[in-house]
């Protein structure tokens, strides 16, 4: 809360928009499926609560991996076994710390095996290392508290 005057206003603290990429197993129209299912009442792009933005990336026709540098795809392709050409692109806004809400839904994408990346580490997340709370360099999945906590920003 800041105090202005004689007057305290409560200023909400606003985060950057944040990034994750889920890789799930399976083809893309299972994917689709499922975000349809589960996100009904729209459609490319899907939102969960208007704070989560969920869309279908591609490398043919959109804008995926245009700013991932090598070593990255290298790590990425290991854990996936082949250069994935789409994935699932989830922003989260910066109004809400967003941590339960990407856990969920990252949760759901991932049921049948894939990986997902986050914006703290270049470390390909399972859902069983996100589930056990894993720590991989200092960092949990979507720790951006950590991250920042440790200079890392």
């Amino acid at each position: 809360m800041k105090i202005y005057g004689l007057y305290s206003v409560a200023v909400p603290t606003l985060r950057p928009m944040r990034t994750v990429f889920v890789f799930p197993a399976g083809e893309r129209d299972q994917t689709i499926a499922s975000l349809d299912r589960h996100l009904s009442h729209q459609r490319e792009p899907w939102t969960l609560d208007g704070n989560l933005y969920i869309d279908i990336d591609d490398e043919e026709t959109g804008c995926l991996f245009s700013d991932w540098d090598s070593e990255d795809m290298a790590i990425l392709e290991a854990a996936v076994g082949h250069h994935p050409g789409w994935a699932v692109q989830i922003d989260i806004s910066g109004r809400i710390d967003g941590t339960a809400e990407v856990h969920h839904l990252v949760a759901m994408l991932l049921e049948h095996g894939g990986v997902v990346m986050d914006d703290y580490t270049a470390h390909p997340w399972t859902l069983p290392e996100i589930l056990s709370g894993a720590v991989i360099d200092g960092l949990r999945f979507f720790d951006f508290r950590g991250y920042h906590k440790h200079g890392r920003s």
